[in-house]
């Protein structure tokens, strides 16, 4: 067997569930219509990733049949090691074989926790950086920002129709978000940027409620306890009529069945909760025969992996990053301020991802973003 030939590069992998570590990897060497990236930075997703390490997300669960777009337990399941963590990565071009991506240009992609990387533009949605953002906000533009966007969209498509505008969804709308990470405080302030009649941000976190009202946000305590949960202060506080109260939107970026229940509970007849959550453990707490029934609500799914349906033209990824980076021009100071809580050196990322995974860490970071050398 020849051995593996490119260019040698570090990056974090999981080498078995638990067990997060920086590894030796090798990429491609840069051929015609490419070029050579040197990561500068690079965002840790606390939900995607760290299931990842844990081993709980469903490809590590169950066989996926690509061809059927289902899960069952007739296959294989992904395996370890992995290789692939992290979605959220700027980093400069130092040698380009394309016009498109000349040298020293900063750019927003998605590459993965590695030292650099060999991209082609025809194949990896790159978005350049412009020199007025702050380069570390870049984590935003390639996949993060685009993520919370495309909720926006997924509610414009189902309350206004396919091809409404990202407006659509939510302006002059009384919108609720449920959750506080990341996906949530951006796609709040997306909410309201975009001419949201009133946002509000419900979260069980003290101290994430605290960053949300810094972002001028409104907030609700969402438990489940008995009093005055978050559902009904919200049907107090939007009541359009009689039998008629309750969010226009609600906007799910938790992943915990809890916080879509409370989605639910909290609309106003036919309305429509646009879920950007992912549900390791399933979803036992939502009660279908419920209001979901009763009031004739909708859950729409909205991943980045797919914008609504026939709107795929009208709205590639370049153009949810220019939405996002229209809102990181705006409130780049706020976003890095509240939301960037930790900056650490690339090699302490297996660490803080182990930590994530074993939940040992009292106060985890909101947004944590990994430095790599030279940056």
């Amino acid at each position: 067997m020849s051995a593996v030939t490119g260019r040698p590069v570090r990056t974090i992998g999981v080498v078995a569930p638990g067990r997060p570590a920086v590894v030796d990897d090798v990429e491609p060497e840069p051929g015609p219509g490419q070029a050579w990236v040197r990561t500068e930075w690079s965002g840790i997703s606390a939900g995607t990733e760290v299931a990842i390490v844990r081993g709980t997300d469903p490809h590590h669960q169950l066989h996926w049949d690509p061809d059927l777009r289902s899960f069952d337990g007739d296959g294989p399941t992904a395996g370890y090691p992995v290789r692939g963590l992290g979605y959220m990565e700027v980093g400069r071009v130092t040698e380009s074989r394309t016009p498109d991506l000349p040298e020293g240009m900063l750019l927003a992609l998605a590459v993965g926790h590695r030292t650099g990387a060999c991209v082609d533009p025809a194949t990896r949605p790159v978005i350049g950086v412009p020199d007025d953002l702050d380069p570390l906000l870049g984590v935003y533009l390639a996949q993060m920002g685009p993520i919370c966007v495309n909720g926006l969209l997924h509610a414009a498509a189902s309350l206004a129709g396919p091809g409404a505008g990202v407006d659509a969804g939510v302006r002059d709308r009384c919108v609720l978000v449920t959750g506080a990470g990341v996906i949530g405080l951006l796609t709040a302030v997306l909410a309201v940027r975009h001419g949201a009649a009133d946002v509000v941000v419900a979260e069980p976190s003290a101290e994430r409620r605290a960053v949300a009202e810094a972002l001028g946000l409104a907030t609700l305590e969402d438990t489940a306890g008995p009093d005055r949960p978050a559902w009904r202060a919200v049907k107090e506080r939007w009541r359009h009529g009689p039998g008629d109260a309750g969010a226009d939107v609600v906007l799910q970026c938790r992943g915990h069945d809890a916080a879509l229940a409370t989605a639910l509970k909290a609309l106003r007849p036919q309305g429509t909760v646009v879920d950007l959550g992912f549900y390791q453990a399933g979803a036992e707490a939502v009660r279908l025969g419920e209001e979901f029934h009763h009031n004739g609500l909708a859950v729409v799914c909205a991943q980045i992996s797919r914008v609504p349906r026939g709107m795929a033209g009208a709205w590639p990824r370049a153009r949810l990053a220019e939405v996002t980076l229209d809102l990181l021009r705006a409130r780049g100071d706020d976003v890095r301020t509240h939301l960037v809580s930790d900056v650490l050196p690339f090699e302490e990322g297996p660490r803080l991802l182990a930590d994530l995974a074993g939940r040992r860490l009292a106060a985890p970071p909101l947004q944590a973003v990994l430095r790599f050398s030279g940056s």
